[in-house]
């Protein structure tokens, strides 16, 4: 079976920037598991495992514009500490989640005072530019409750 919309997706990566460090890596876990064709992964991501079959080996060279975004100068909030999550303290640098109205996002944290903080609200890796080496472990058709709730379940994926 192809990568196409609708299949899910299990695949190891590991993924470095421009700079040539390794910053993750699945190998060492479970797979990681999307459900193609729903924004799941980056764009650049999904496009290049489009027609794919499982077994097949690849690395993927992915712009900032198809990845984790362009880096938006003086792009800085201020928000409560206590939205902060992810650490007890914080300290410049780190790396929090927020909720946020379109779902979870990573910030980092620029300035931190006793009750609010400032935030980067770029993503960590905008304006860099992702090299993933890929591994496709299976491909199988999305069952009607993945393709409802618009991301893949079970080992890898998304636990309710």
């Amino acid at each position: 079976m192809r990568v196409a919309k609708k299949c899910v997706v299990q695949f190891h990566y590991s993924l470095k920037t421009d700079s040539d460090s390794e910053l993750e890596s699945s190998r060492s876990g479970d797979p990681m598991a999307y459900l193609h064709g729903y924004g799941n992964i980056v764009s650049g991501l999904e496009r290049a495992l489009e027609g794919k079959v499982e077994g097949d080996k690849f690395s993927v060279t992915v712009p900032p514009e198809e990845g984790c975004g362009v880096r938006i100068e003086g792009s800085t909030q201020r928000i409560p500490v206590k939205h902060l999550q992810g650490a007890k303290k914080w300290r410049p640098g780190m790396i929090a989640h927020v909720k946020t109205d379109q779902g979870m996002k990573q910030v980092q944290v620029i300035k931190v005072g006793r009750f609010m903080a400032d935030v980067d609200t770029n993503h960590p890796l905008a304006g860099s530019t992702l090299i993933f080496d890929i591994e496709i472990v299976s491909v199988r058709e999305g069952s009607a409750e993945e393709i409802a709730h618009g991301h893949a379940h079970g080992v890898g994926g998304h636990h309710h």
